[in-house]
């Protein structure tokens, strides 16, 4: 079937602009002589698997369910992350993950022991390297909610804290202070890192930069990215190096179809109600905030027509403002919100039981199918 010919709303994803990523990615990846795995925390549409897994297997998990999909749609080497792992998860993370990064020299030290014992046994079927992540205090983020290098803040462990001794048994090293950054920025961020946790790279094995690394943006400068890693490889040649980008993957790949329903006018401002919610199907636009680029959409102050658009739900928010047309909107209309298919499909919600999207895969020749539709069941089975 074709794009016009499904019912909105509903996510698209278009296989050709995936593969351009992937394609991209695996360039940096074999140029630079550095490992890129994919964070799941950005994407974790499964049913696209098939084709991510054809550029890279690897991943990087920040919970159970996470490296447990990653185990059974991508079948590579998890690296996995959290915060704090507990007695009743550890054990699961050690059986699933090729590498387990501490946030804390508490964390470590409380699980290093059973990291051990596994991979001393005989029944073993890998072995876990364990690491730890540092924060460089060096903030490149603008966006407080996405910045985990502000003062005060709960991730990694400063040079401060660290003091002059790495913990025994400790094999790498992890630094994430980047989102959606440049390659300048990670210049700034790994001058920090090695001024202040370069003495510790000799005793270790492996380095992970963390994400944030939006090679597959526009203007992106690949060249002094691949100039950058290996750099570092030369200074510390020993050591293997790993990105785990989540945006870079599936950037500018897919977008949110919708259809304006309603048009309302309340004191000189001019709303277009469309059949999806900004707060349920695109969170990250009020959280982040950002607001998304409609296609066919003009700048508001020299436009003819002036709209905000107005999600669905009943939520007061549940709006962005304003885009402007050279035509009048129209109910019926529909308005395609682009770059909808990283992280924003992984915070959806069902908030107010509203019908979430469907997901749609547009292949090379144009042609769509569903890769999953939502009803009823959906919303109930969410609920107890």
């Amino acid at each position: 079937m074709k794009i016009n010919e499904i019912p909105t709303p509903f996510y698209i994803v278009y296989e050709d602009k995936l593969r351009s990523n992937l394609s991209l990615i695996n360039y940096v990846e074999k140029q630079a002589g550095v490992k890129i795995i994919m964070a799941f925390k950005a994407n974790a549409l499964w049913r696209t698997f098939n084709i991510i897994k054809e550029y890279n297997r690897d991943s990087t998990a920040s919970s159970i369910n996470e490296m447990t999909l990653a185990i059974d749609e991508l079948g590579g080497n998890v690296h996995s992350y959290c915060p704090a792992y507990t007695d009743a998860t550890i054990g699961q993370y050690i059986e699933g993950s090729s590498h387990i990064t501490f946030n804390s020299v508490a964390q470590y030290e409380r699980f290093k022991d059973r990291i051990q014992a596994y991979n001393d046994s005989p029944d073993s079927t890998h072995r876990v390297s364990p690491g730890l992540r540092v924060n460089p205090q060096c903030s490149v983020i603008e966006t407080d909610i996405y910045n985990p290098a502000l003062p005060g803040s709960r991730f990694g462990v400063t040079r401060e804290q660290l003091g002059d001794k790495l913990p025994d048994g400790i094999e790498g090293l992890h630094f994430h202070q980047l989102c959606e950054s440049t390659s300048y920025d990670l210049e700034k961020v790994l001058a920090a890192f090695e001024s202040q946790f370069g003495e510790f790279l000799p005793l270790v094995k492996w380095v992970n930069m963390g994400g944030g690394h939006l090679m597959t943006r526009e203007g992106y400068n690949i060249d002094h990215l691949i100039k950058l890693l290996r750099g570092f490889k030369e200074r510390y040649p020993w050591l293997d190096v790993i990105l785990e980008p989540g945006s870079a993957f599936t950037w500018r790949t897919g977008d949110l179809i919708t259809e304006i329903v309603d048009i309302v006018d309340n004191q000189g401002v001019k709303t277009a109600i469309i059949d999806a919610s900004f707060a349920c199907h695109m969170p990250d636009t009020l959280e982040m905030p950002y607001k998304p680029i409609i296609s066919g959409a003009i700048e508001p102050d020299t436009a003819p027509y002036r709209y905000r658009l107005g999600g669905n739900s009943c939520l007061s928010g549940d709006f962005m403002g304003d885009w402007g047309f050279d035509k009048p909107l129209q109910v019926g209309q529909r308005l395609t919100l682009e770059d909808m298919n990283h992280y924003t499909t992984v915070k959806t919600t069902m908030f107010n039981g509203i019908q979430h999207p469907a997901i749609v895969l547009c292949d090379h020749n144009g042609e769509c199918s569903y890769l999953r539709q939502f009803d009823y069941s959906d919303y109930k089975s969410r609920m107890s």
